[in-house]
């Protein structure tokens, strides 16, 4: 993998790139507190036809389709559910992208964010060897065990830290610049500092941290969270973790005013980006997806979704 980091550095890696998501499945082995998908359940998979059409319909048309570059993404619920369908997936894209002498061919990641319960598979290290040049994976770890297992447990109310954290050595040792996505709701509050730190000193130098966009927050939300980023400022600048260290809440372009002349201004990639349900309809993004929407009718563009049997 010594090619990975200049890889992952590409342009496209700066939001030039075409996202194409497919939402493999909307099982999951937990049910995080604050998660958007409603109605996990074990039977909404997508099936490989419906992925080959969608895909053969996305390569077909490079006048929509006219990015130089692309990521190809998988998602849950949970996508290490479905490793052998994201490998069978993967294997046609590459061969399609190939047969055409599609431009993508050259320029191309696959993309898939997991829980980590899975990772030390030995489908899914296969999958990971085989494709070694041309992917990312991130594993969502929120923080401390506390702040963690306050959000991201199992059915029965069991915390995941310890069983995630089994899998952090080997992703770190894959993926040395590997990110996480931390997510911060009403009760988890109070250990923003603390869990942006020990992701740090876990050996994960750069953390996506954002807070939770539905109607969660009480009176008071505001100072707690004010106070946290306070002391973490202070903690980072006193000690120069800035140096080696990424934290996405201290963005050097937050605050600026939006520039409507570039299309990567703004953190939505809504319009930019495409999703694919598991009946092979087309979203602007995972969001419009009726899993996505407290089981209201989803928001899609018959028009724009390829014809599927």
């Amino acid at each position: 993998m010594k090619n990975k980091i200049d890889f992952i550095k590409k342009e496209w890696a700066e939001g030039h790139a075409k996202t194409i998501s497919f939402i493999i499945t909307e099982d999951c082995q937990l049910r995080c507190k604050y998660c958007y998908v409603v109605g996990k359940n074990s039977f909404n998979k997508m099936k490989f036809n419906i992925a080959k059409k969608s895909i053969d319909y996305i390569l077909g048309d490079r006048v929509i389709f006219n990015e130089s570059a692309v990521i190809w993404d998988f998602i849950g619920g949970e996508p290490f559910l479905e490793i052998a369908l994201i490998d069978q997936i993967c294997d046609y894209i590459k061969v399609a992208m190939y047969e055409l002498g599609h431009p993508w061919f050259e320029n191309y990641r696959f993309n898939i964010t997991t829980n980590g319960l899975l990772y030390n598979d030995m489908l899914v290290q296969k999958f990971i060897k085989k494709n070694s040049e041309h992917i990312n994976i991130s594993i969502t770890i929120d923080g401390t065990k506390q702040k963690h297992n306050k959000q991201r447990i199992y059915s029965n109310g069991d915390g995941s830290y310890d069983n995630v954290l089994i899998s952090i050595p080997l992703w770190l040792s894959e993926f040395p610049e590997a990110n996480t996505k931390s997510t911060i709701a009403h009760n988890d509050l109070p250990f923003v500092k603390d869990s942006v730190l020990h992701l740090w000193n876990i050996g994960i130098k750069n953390v996506n941290i954002n807070v939770v966009f539905e109607n969660v927050w009480e009176e008071g939300d505001d100072v707690i969270f004010e106070n946290q980023l306070k002391e973490l400022a202070d903690e980072i600048i006193e000690r120069k973790l800035y140096n080696d260290f990424y934290c996405s809440f201290f963005q050097r372009g937050i605050g600026e005013p939006i520039d409507s002349s570039k299309i990567d201004n703004n953190w939505c990639g809504a319009g930019r980006m495409l999703a694919i349900d598991h009946m092979g309809n087309f979203f602007p993004c995972i969001r419009f997806a009726d899993y996505s929407l407290s089981n209201k009718k989803s928001m899609n563009d018959p028009g724009a979704s390829p014809e599927v049997s």
